[in-house]
């Protein structure tokens, strides 16, 4: 998230961490590009009115530089030159300040999807469905209850079934850059839902010295 508002940026931080995303936050167009490649991201939260830097010139920046990264506006403007010419730069998404909470998700939701390159609401892997939209994970008939990032853990996987996830970037997506992580923490997150998905949903291998791999069968 690109945003200069430091209040609004801790509302929309804790709102999505609540929700089981890993969010990572600067302040300004220029910290954004420095860090913007080292990490897997899902989804870009950019503000248009950022000092120096603005909003469309990190856009036309990320752009050029190949990203394809789904990228939301945010924008207090209400002009739809502005807006067309955000779209034309390659913008995904426009919300308009103020909006309200839950369409704030509902948008990074399907940003999201669209990034995994599956913009249905569910995975399935096996006899395991994953609800994105709710976050209500079943095996089965069977309701599982996870904790947020547990939640995040088994989303990360399920969508690369049958391929090893690396151990840093699960880490990226559990957790935010300002976030403390434990030595093990990731380990006991995915200990948790392997004894969680147990004995009939799918299993989580561990693949020595590289990551993990939800089997797709």
């Amino acid at each position: 998230m690109i945003e200069d508002d430091a209040a609004l940026a801790r509302s929309i931080s804790a709102l999505l961490r609540a929700s089981g995303h890993a969010v990572d936050h600067v302040p300004t167009g220029e910290d954004a590009l420095a860090i913007v490649g080292s990490e897997p991201y899902a989804l870009i939260i950019l503000d248009v009115g950022l000092p120096g830097m603005d909003g469309f010139a990190v856009l036309a920046d990320l752009r050029r530089r190949g990203e394809k990264v789904p990228v939301l506006m945010l924008t207090a403007r209400d002009a739809l030159d502005d807006r067309v010419r955000g779209l034309d730069l390659g913008a995904d998404d426009y919300l308009r300040k103020p909006f309200d909470p839950e369409e704030l998700e509902a948008r990074v939701r399907a940003l999201g999807r669209r990034r995994g390159g599956d913009p249905t609401p569910q995975i399935r892997v096996g006899s395991l469905t994953i609800n994105r939209s709710t976050g209500a994970v079943a095996v089965g008939e069977r309701l599982i209850d996870l904790r947020r990032r547990e939640l995040a853990v088994l989303e990360a996987l399920a969508t690369r079934a049958g391929q090893v996830v690396p151990r840093e970037m699960l880490i990226g997506e559990v957790f935010g850059f300002d976030e403390p992580v434990g030595g093990n923490a990731i380990e006991v997150h995915v200990t948790r839902v392997r004894g969680k998905l147990a004995p009939d949903g799918p299993t989580i291998r561990t693949v020595r010295g590289v990551g993990y791999m939800l089997d797709a069968g």
